[in-house]
């Protein structure tokens, strides 16, 4: 029996009792929201292993709930979150992981592929995604970069770069690994591209050359270590 626990939000009181009953039945300790500001207010104050969230609500739309997640600082800014929506074009689908939910079902659905997809993610989040050195805190399941936790503009190569250096931290990283693992090339190449990168990173989150956590090892590459 699963004991994860479930934020639903959702303004249809029958599909919010069947879905909610339904859960509960399966061993999910579920917290239902009729409004998006009554989410808003408990996102702030409890942790959750998932978040349904209905996209159309009156006061505050599940797609304005998902980006404020995504972008502030809260404790479920990782955490995944699913649209349970009558919205069923292409384009919602695409508006809506773009705003940072990581999966789509469109009403009517069966429920047995809600308990699937609910435990696809479970089992996937209980992997560690988050690292963080010093002030610098990252989530390689959002691609987001935090500076005293508040979200930094990272291109996708600057997170993957940053992502890579922090997860391997304590290790010097070869230019020529880098090269490899972010940039997937396996030839002769001009790293000098790694030192563009670097700067950018550095300017983004206020670091110094010298600082620990992005360190240039003479001649060898990268190092990132704890403050």
């Amino acid at each position: 029996m699963s004991t994860a626990k479930v934020l639903m939000v959702e303004d249809e009181m029958g599909i919010a009792h069947f879905i909610k009953q339904g859960l509960q039945e399966e061993g999910f300790s579920v917290i239902h929201c009729l409004s998006g500001k009554e989410a808003l207010n408990i996102i702030d104050k409890q942790l959750f292993d998932i978040i349904l969230l209905d996209w159309m609500m009156l006061n505050i739309s599940g797609l304005e709930i998902c980006k404020t997640i995504r972008q502030s600082a809260n404790k479920n800014r990782s955490t995944p979150i699913i649209f349970l929506t009558a919205k069923d074009t292409v384009q919602d689908t695409i508006e809506g992981l773009n705003a940072g939910a990581n999966d789509y079902i469109k009403k009517p659905f069966a429920f047995d592929e809600l308990i699937a997809r609910i435990q696809v993610y479970l089992r996937n989040n209980s992997k560690p995604n988050r690292i963080a050195l010093g002030n610098i805190e990252i989530d390689s399941s959002t691609h987001q970069a935090f500076l005293n936790g508040k979200l930094v503009d990272l291109t996708l190569k600057e997170f993957q770069l940053l992502f890579y250096l922090f997860n391997n931290k304590n290790q010097v990283c070869s230019r020529r690994e880098i090269i490899k693992n972010i940039w997937d090339i396996h030839f002769e190449y001009d790293t000098s591209v790694i030192d563009v990168f670097v700067n950018a990173i550095r300017k983004k989150l206020n670091l110094k050359k010298d600082d620990p956590r992005l360190h240039t090892v003479r001649g060898l590459g990268y190092i990132s270590k704890d403050v």
